[in-house]
């Protein structure tokens, strides 16, 4: 079954060390382009305040990885991998103090792998 979002091995190894790190549980929000561009970004888990539009798209590594229901709108079509690269990303990520920053590379669903996708779940679910 096709998933909303993926991840690389080298994104997968830097949350493995930010769990080392933080010794707690991760969550991701893709930012939505204000202050800190359009990123994803890592938090500890609750950390980041979700509101009742945000969507839980999928998990990755343990890590819940959520985005506004407007941007996932835009988005519902594509497929999402997260990775790593190095650099200084502007924002609160807890990555980037290790000099690197999350990012988004997306490829669009065929139509069949479409129909496939799971449902999608908003923040404030209490099953959350």
């Amino acid at each position: 079954m096709p998933q909303r979002i993926l991840i690389t091995p080298k994104a997968a190894e830097i949350i493995t060390v930010l769990k080392k790190r933080y010794a707690c549980e991760l969550m991701f929000h893709q930012s939505g382009g204000c202050c800190d561009g359009s990123a994803p970004m890592c938090f500890e888990k609750g950390e980041f305040k979700l509101g009742s539009q945000d969507v839980l798209i999928g998990e990755i590594e343990g890590c819940e990885f959520f985005m506004t229901q407007d941007q996932f709108e835009y988005w519902k079509h594509t497929e999402l991998t997260l990775d790593v690269v190095e650099g200084r990303g502007s924002s609160f990520s807890l990555e980037i103090p290790l000099g690197l920053r999350f990012l988004i590379r997306s490829r669009v669903f065929s139509y069949e792998e479409y129909l496939q996708l799971p449902p999608i779940r908003l923040g404030n679910d209490p099953a959350l």
